[in-house]
């Protein structure tokens, strides 16, 4: 049995079920830091900017728009930050009254996500890609185009995207056209 490998960053999470979430997969030695909600405040910040410089941090939030606020408002203040996601397949509990969380994952979507960690580019981002690109590379601009663009943004860990936040995240972590068409070539020759 492959023993789990606990990150040595602290994981920025949400809440508390997050946090017991974690518990239950890697033990009482993973450091987490509960955001409590999307009120961050500039006193959760404070604590996020000293665990970056001392362990470094991975913010770990919900895919949804409460998760992806937190990500803005860490990003902002400290960019040097990296970020894990799941994606909403995987945080999705599949009970109708739930909401999308990472309490919901399974231990195996969690350790994946934290092991494949994206950080931002400490270059200026690239320019981002047209969107008329995006349409004629098939990311944009039809009925499949989010099943496509889904996987590309989870090859190069990027979140849950819509065609305008795949532009951003493109060009946010420098990935680039050439990037895309070569990832897009591959998956079509396996296929």
């Amino acid at each position: 049995m492959k023993e789990i490998e606990v990150p040595t960053e602290v994981v920025v999470v949400e809440g508390r079920s997050d946090t017991q979430r974690l518990n239950q997969i890697f033990g009482p030695s993973i450091k987490v830091i509960e955001t409590n909600g999307s009120a961050i405040d500039q006193e959760i910040l404070s604590r996020i900017e000293e665990a970056n410089k001392q362990f470094g941090v991975i913010v770990f939030t919900d895919p949804d728009y409460p998760g992806e606020r937190i990500r803005r408002i860490i990003r902002t203040q400290i960019p040097s930050v990296k970020e894990a996601f799941l994606s909403q397949e995987a945080a999705n509990s599949h009970r109708k009254k739930d909401s999308l969380g990472i309490e919901h994952a399974s231990a195996a979507d969690i350790q994946a996500a934290l092991s494949k960690v994206t950080k931002m580019s400490p270059q200026k981002e690239l320019k981002p890609i047209p969107m008329a690109e995006l349409v004629a590379m098939g990311l944009a601009g039809t009925e499949q185009a989010n099943v496509l663009r889904q996987t590309v943004a989870s090859h190069f860990n990027l979140g849950h995207v819509n065609a305008k936040q795949l532009q951003k995240q493109l060009a946010k972590y420098q990935v680039s056209r050439q990037e895309i068409l070569a990832y897009l070539k591959r998956r079509e020759e396996s296929e």
